[in-house]
């Protein structure tokens, strides 16, 4: 029996993927969250675990095989990844959630070398944008249902890519041998400006969404600290494409295309 641990257990790659482990016989999973009582998924036992709270990580890791670390989107990431590494058993395998084209950013170069040079088996995994920001209210969800997409893309495109496919990656790479020490770099099938996006999001809305272009200024407005220069960054790097390039990671390694963002729109929002 391999035990896993999914920290993150909850989120938008957290819950798909505690599915696919939960759905194999031969693997226990512990899903890690900071609030264990929400954990309600079928055959994922619910573990308390936080990155505010260090003491209590070796409750969650111990005895278990493989982690799946979520990168905590703060300015202290890259020590806390490397404390809780530094906490597991030997031969502990570690598969990362970074970001696409990681090495553009300092903060997440630290966080990606903590793991590379932990000692342990490791995996990292550089997504896009996920396709789950549309269906998702604290994104917007909201102002799609509205007929509208404000977006700072500058002019460039992006490969967004769903969650369930990034779940399906990391699922690999928690189990199989041959996806140890990679860096993947996990896209959607196709490139698509934002008018396309928003095109193709109509379908799902069952109306006519636009997008609309705004400053970078105004769509971090309300943000402070490190969650502003963060996401200044990042819209940024969606202008100077960081974000464009497709890469077919998701069908080597699944043996199945990536879902598009057609395919997404066609399941409704």
């Amino acid at each position: 029996m391999t035990r896993v641990l999914v920290t993150g257990v909850r989120g938008k790659t957290g819950v798909p993927l505690a599915e696919l482990l939960a759905a194999r016989p031969e693997v226990e999973v512990w899903g890690g969250s900071s609030d264990p009582t929400t954990v309600t998924i079928d055959g994922v036992t619910p573990v308390a675990f936080s990155w505010d709270d260090p003491a209590g990580w070796p409750a969650a890791t111990t005895d278990v095989d493989a982690v799946y670390v979520v990168r905590p989107d703060r300015e202290d990431a890259p020590e806390l990844i490397g404390r809780l590494l530094a906490d597991l058993a030997p031969g502990t395998r570690v598969v990362l959630l970074s970001e696409r084209n990681a090495d553009e950013i300092a903060w997440s170069v630290r966080s990606e070398e903590v793991v590379r040079s932990s000692g342990h088996d490791w995996t990292i995994l550089r997504p896009g944008w996920f396709l789950q920001v549309f269906s998702d209210p604290r994104f917007y969800l909201d102002e799609i249902r509205a007929g509208s997409l404000t977006f700072p893309s500058g002019g460039a495109e992006l490969a967004w890519i769903d969650a369930r496919d990034i779940a399906a990656v990391a699922e690999r790479a928690l189990l199989d041998d041959d996806l140890v020490g990679r860096v993947l770099e996990l896209t959607g099938p196709e490139s698509l400006s934002l008018p396309r996006t928003a095109e193709l999001l109509s379908h799902a809305v069952g109306r006519e969404v636009v997008h609309r272009e705004t400053t970078i200024d105004e769509a971090v407005e309300g943000l402070q600290g490190f969650e502003r220069e963060l996401t200044v960054l990042t819209f940024e790097r969606v202008r100077r494409g960081s974000f464009t390039e497709v890469t077919d990671t998701v069908e080597q390694v699944t043996g199945r295309r990536a879902r598009s963002l057609e395919g997404f729109a066609s399941e409704g929002l």
